[in-house]
């Protein structure tokens, strides 16, 4: 199957040589929407060119939620996740999190319709949405390849680095959790391209545990 994973951060560059095509996408903002999801800072296109090395033949799909800085407020946050339920995508990929638990609510709600749907919504595992049932959890793990993802304690571990940059030392390219999400996504499309539903998980699950670590 082909797979469309839904990007909700800064946008995507489309023209960026790591990113292949951008299958469609949103600029959404407090005001309202618009077809704008070029990315002015480089982060979703960052994430995306992660994404599209793993799974060149997934659709990508830009769900830009901030504009120069990196945050938008939780009513943006929770319009970029309903746009990618109601626009078909199989895993959400969100790098923002918070760790303001009055939102765990909204969080739950849109994580029960998501699994009632089969959407898959990858997300730090120390904050919310990825914190809660439902979701798939990362942390970061320097250890791991960037082909491979471990399972611990409820948590996927991946790499929290991202393509390299030829001539750049990986330490002082970009690097952190949302990579590691990133690297996470990749490899469940991966598995998503001839798994669905439940099988996918369980594949999913059993790659993680072929890593070395408990399932």
């Amino acid at each position: 199957m082909t797979v469309r994973v839904g990007i909700v951060d800064s946008g995507i560059n489309p023209g960026h040589p790591h990113v292949g095509q951008v299958t469609g996408g949103v600029f959404l903002y407090a005001e309202g929407e618009s077809p704008d999801f070029v990315d002015r800072i480089g982060h979703g296109t960052a994430v995306a060119g992660v994404i599209h090395e793993k799974v060149p033949a997934a659709e990508l799909y830009a769900v830009r939620i901030f504009d120069r800085r990196l945050a938008a407020n939780i009513d943006t946050v929770m319009r970029g996740l309903d746009w990618c339920l109601g626009h078909g995508m199989h895993i959400v990929n969100l790098s923002v999190g918070t760790a303001n638990d009055q939102y765990r609510p909204r969080f739950e709600d849109f994580l029960r319709r998501a699994n009632s749907q089969g959407v898959f919504v990858v997300s730090a595992a120390n904050l919310l949405p990825g914190m809660l049932e439902g979701a798939i959890g990362v942390d970061s793990a320097g250890e791991c390849n960037r082909d491979e993802v471990r399972f611990h304690d409820g948590i996927f571990l991946a790499s929290p680095y991202p393509r390299s940059i030829p001539g750049v030392p990986r330490e002082f390219n970009l690097h952190g959790i949302s990579f590691a999400i990133a690297n996470c996504t990749g490899l469940l499309a991966q598995v998503m391209e001839s798994h669905t539903g439940n099988d996918a998980y369980r594949q999913f699950l059993a790659r993680a545990g072929n890593s070395g670590t408990d399932v």
